[in-house]
């Protein structure tokens, strides 16, 4: 849209990467939508977990608060999206079923039979519908405040956010992040990266329905649900109680203070803990 810069991007983007631990690599992988970008630290040996993050300008590095927690217990890789900004490279995915041959493509270029996922917003809702196509590869999942999962968008969410997405600008960002987080100290490096993500030529992200009741009430894996109680994204009580009723084996926590946007860059310093309990 005019405003987009990839040197500012790129540069914004490092700076995020520099908060991760020390012991990070970078790993480009082939799948038949291009190539994928992972962020990978933790013991070579450990569990696997994959990562996936928000849309739009999140990106892997996101995972940025809650990386070293994780990687005590498990070998992390966090992704970048397909159809969203970082860098893996742009997809021809258009459907569900192609974001589940990616996901398989990956894990199969990643070495990994079965792992623990979790993601955070639409990342959430890829990782969820992923559990639900292939149960045998994932052991637990956990979400973090998932859009179209389980309740569908606020409408005063999307009217705030029709500007920025029309005519995406720093200043539209930065202004939309500030209503949604209710001006929240979130991390300046993060918030300057979602800035400098405004206009990344991306192609489509890919979306579509909430899964089915039939297909929730199935799911076998342990699920851990993490609700921020002051998300505008939707309503986080009726998210939770929904969950309650259709999924068999989920835990559900709703962190109070915090908003949508601030997960899982500005989570209370136990959120790492909790996941990392989870998991174990």
């Amino acid at each position: 849209m005019g405003t987009y810069d990839d040197d500012t991007f790129q540069a914004a983007y490092d700076k995020v990467l520099a908060k991760w631990p020390a012991d990070r690599e970078a790993l480009t992988l082939p799948t038949p939508f291009g190539t994928t970008y992972v962020n990978a630290c933790g013991p070579s040996d450990a569990p696997p977990l994959l990562l996936l993050p928000g849309g739009g300008g999140a990106t892997s590095a996101s995972w940025f608060a809650q990386a070293a927690e994780l990687a005590r217990v498990r070998r992390v890789y966090a992704v970048d999206l397909i159809g969203a900004a970082g860098r893996t490279e742009a997809s021809g995915a258009r459907t569900v079923a192609d974001l589940g041959d990616w996901l398989d493509a990956l894990l199969a270029g990643l070495g990994v039979e079965r792992a623990d996922l979790g993601g955070h917003s639409h990342g959430a809702w890829i990782a969820l519908h992923y559990a639900l196509r292939a149960p045998e590869r994932v052991r637990r999942l956990f979400l973090l405040d998932p859009t179209q999962c389980f309740a569908g968008f606020e409408t005063a969410y999307l009217l705030r956010a029709l500007p920025m997405l029309l005519r995406p600008t720093p200043r539209r960002v930065r202004a939309f992040l500030d209503w949604e987080t209710g001006g929240a100290d979130l991390d300046p490096d993060w918030l300057r990266l979602q800035e400098a993500a405004a206009g990344f030529p991306s192609g489509r992200p890919v979306t579509g329905p909430r899964p089915t009741p039939e297909a929730l009430r199935a799911l076998r894996a342990r699920v851990l649900l993490i609700v921020a109680a002051n998300s505008r994204t939707h309503d986080a009580y009726t998210v939770a109680a929904r969950a309650g009723e259709l999924l068999p084996r989920v835990e559900t926590d709703v962190l109070p203070d915090v908003s949508h946007h601030a997960l899982p860059v500005a989570a209370p310093s136990g959120v790492g803990c909790r996941l990392r309990e989870f998991l174990v």
